[in-house]
C-alpha cells in the first residue's frame, strides 16, 4: 500500500564505529555498534516516530510532528551519553568512549511504499547528515517553524547550506548545547582558556579576515556562498565549519577528503574525519589535505583574546 503524507523524516549515524573494529576485531565491534543502534532506536517509537530502518551503524525513522522528532534526537543523544558512560566506568575500549552521534531532521511530502519512504524530505535528511558535527542536530526550516517558540529558541542559524546532489541551497540550523563536554578538546588533552577567546583570523593567499563569535558559524570551502572561500580542487564546497561553542572556537571537518589541523610548535598533526576540535593559539589548517603535504591548502589560523579586535562585518 502507498501512503503520500507530511512527515518529518530523521536520519541518526554513529561516528567512530570504524576504530571499534580495529581495536575490537569484526565479531565484537558488531556487537557493541548493533548493541548502540539498538540503544539509540528505542527514543523513536516512545517518542511516538517510526523506526523505518537501520543502516549499519545509523538508522532513519519518521514522524507525524516535529516536536516528535526534536524529542527523539534529544533522548537518542541521552540514551549514547549514558551508555558511553557506562563504558567508561567499566573500563571499556576507547573505541566504545569515542563514540559520537549525528542527527538530521526534515520535513516534506513523503511516499511510504513497501515498508520504506522516498521523497525530497528523505534526500535532504540523508544529506544533511553530512554536516553534523559530533553530538549535533541539524534541522531544517520546515522543521524549525513547526516546533512551537519555546523550542525554536534553542536552534542558532547554520545559514543557507548545500547539499550533495541537490541543486537548491538548504535553511539549515543547530541545535545548541548538545555537545558533550568531551569535545572540547584536541588530541592533546583538554585546553584552558584564562582568557576568552575574542576572534579568530584565517589567512589563505592574500585573504586575510577577522570573524568574532557573534558571526559564527564561518563555512570554510570552495563554494561561492561560502564565508571563507578556499578555491582549490581538494576542497568540497562546505569542506569545514568554524563555531563558537561554550567559550571556545571550534573547527568542525564536514568533507570527503578531510580537514587537519597543526598547532603551532607542535609536529603532531590533528586529523578531522567528520570530527571536531578546538582552535588555540595559532597554527595552520590543511583543507583535503595534511599541512606536511607542501602542495596542499592551507588555511593559517591565530585565535585572538585582546580588546581591540576588529570584528568581520557580513
Amino acid at each position: 500500500m502507498t501512503r503520500i503524507s507530511e512527515r518529518t523524516v530523521l536520519f541518526a549515524d554513529l561516528r567512530g564505529s570504524t576504530s571499534l573494529y580495529e581495536t575490537l576485531g569484526n565479531a565484537e565491534a558488531t556487537t557493541v555498534v548493533t548493541h548502540a543502534v539498538t540503544t539509540v532506536a528505542r527514543a523513536v517509537p516512545s517518542c511516538g516516530g517510526q523506526v523505518v530502518k537501520t543502516l549499519g551503524d545509523g538508522l532513519m525513522a519518521v514522524f507525524d510532528r516535529p516536536m516528535q522528532g526534536l524529542e527523539a534526537a534529544q533522548q537518542m543523544h541521552d540514551e549514547l551519553d549514558r551508555l558511553v558512560s557506562r563504558g567508561r566506568q567499566r573500563g571499556a575500549s576507547p573505541g566504545l568512549r569515542g563514540l559520537r552521534l549525528q542527527v538530521a531532521l526534515a520535513r516534506g511530502e513523503v511516499v511510504e511504499m513497501g515498508g520504506d519512504c522516498f521523497g525530497d524530505a528523505v534526500n535532504v535528511a540523508a544529506r544533511l547528515l553530512d554536516h553534523a558535527g559530533d553530538n549535533e542536530t541539524l534541522v531544517t526550516a520546515d522543521v524549525l517553524q513547526g516546533l512551537p517558540e519555546l523550542q525554536q529558541r534553542r536552534f542558532r542559524s547554520l545559514d543557507w547550506m548545500h547539499l550533495r546532489g541537490r541543486a537548491e541551497p538548504v535553511l539549515v540550523s543547530v541545535l545548541v548545547g548538545r555537545r558533550t563536554t568531551d569535545t572540547v578538546a584536541t588530541q592533546f588533552g583538554p585546553v584552558a582558556h584564562t582568557i576568552e577567546p575574542e576572534a579568530v583570523r584565517l589567512i589563505w593567499l592574500d585573504i586575510n579576515e577577522v570573524f568574532d563569535g557573534e558571526h559564527m558559524p564561518v563555512v570554510l570551502g570552495r563554494s561561492p556562498q561560502a564565508h571563507f572561500r578556499v578555491e582549490d580542487s581538494r576542497v568540497s564546497r562546505s569542506h569545514a565549519r568554524l563555531d563558537w561553542h561554550g567559550g571556545v572556537f571550534q573547527l568542525t571537518d564536514l568533507s570527503y577528503n578531510g580537514t587537519y589541523v597543526r598547532f603551532g610548535g607542535a609536529d603532531e598533526v590533528v586529523s578531522l574525519r567528520r570530527g571536531s576540535c578546538t582552535l588555540h593559539g595559532s597554527g595552520t589548517i590543511g583543507l583535503g589535505g595534511s599541512p606536511n603535504d607542501p602542495s596542499a591548502p592551507m588555511v593559517r589560523f591565530e585565535v585572538l583574546s585582546f580588546q581591540d579586535t576588529v570584528p568581520h562585518m557580513s
